[in-house]
Order: C-alpha cells, then structure tokens, then sequence
C-alpha cells in the first residue's frame, strides 16, 4: 500500500510524509477513519500553550493596507491588535484593485499602439523601409571610412 503511494504523482507522495510527520501513518490502515482508536495516545500538549491572544499587531504597511482598502478612514482608527482575516481581505482587496488597474493600463497601451501603427501606416513608416536606411547610411559610413583610409595611405606615401 505504501509502496504504490511513493511511486505515485509527487502530490501523494508529500501527503505521505505530512502523514508520517502528523504521526498518522502509526495508526496502521485506518487513516480515513475520524474516531479515535484505542489504545492510541493523544498526542501530547504542553499547558498554556493552547490560548493565544486573538489578534495580529499591524505593521505599517498592513495599516497603509487597511487605509488604502478602505476598510479604516485614517491609520488613527485602526485599533492594536487586528484579526489576521481582516487583513488579509485588505490584501486581497488590494490585489484586486491592482489587477483592474492593471488591466485598464493594457487596454489604454493597446489602443495606444493601435492608433501609433495607424499613423505610422499611413505615413508609410514601416520596420522595413527603417532597415533599409539603416543599412544605406552603413554603407555611406563604411564608404567614406574605406575613402578617408586610402586617401591617408596615399598621403603616407
């Protein structure tokens, strides 16, 4: 049964050690199972480690998050300690206030492009007709060099 979870897709093979690592692969074959078993021991924990204060203190960009999201008027009113929920519906709020921004900044771009390439088009302007005076000014160059370094060796001589 093992043997077959480890040549699986990688996906079960991580679950697997999440399981070795929870410690419920040593219950033998009743992994799906939600009762507890006999004679198994619950797993131990320290006491006072389970209360925690509910709550997460804000950095300062979680509060400019917050302001920004508009979930708070000003930085003022954000109270010390913050439900980790509440902030994260600012980041994603946040992220998706990005994405529009992001997707209105290609629309504008392409249209942008759009009439460029029309007006380039009808001033008969094209990558083409760029490379080929590109090239002839090359040429011109490389013509007067190869002028100017005869004209010096014949001066030389």
């Amino acid at each position: 049964m093992t043997f077959n979870m480890i040549r699986g897709p990688r996906a079960v093979f991580g679950t697997l050690i999440g399981q070795v690592r929870r410690g419920v692969m040593t219950t033998g074959s009743r992994r799906l199972c939600s009762k507890p078993q006999e004679g198994v021991p619950a797993p131990n924990q320290a006491p006072g480690l389970g209360f925690k204060v509910p709550g997460y203190r804000p950095t300062e960009w979680d509060k400019k998050m917050l302001v920004w999201s508009g979930r708070f008027k000003t930085a003022e009113q954000i109270p010390e300690f913050a439900s980790f929920e509440m902030i994260d519906a600012a980041r994603n709020r946040l992220r998706v206030k990005a994405c529009y921004v992001m997707m209105a900044l290609t629309i504008v771009a392409c249209l942008v492009m759009s009439v460029t390439g029309k007006r380039a088009a009808s001033r008969n302007d094209n990558l083409t007709n760029r490379n080929m005076e590109k090239k002839a000014r090359w040429r011109e160059e490389a013509q007067k060099e190869k002028e100017a370094a005869i004209a010096l060796a014949e001066k030389a001589q």
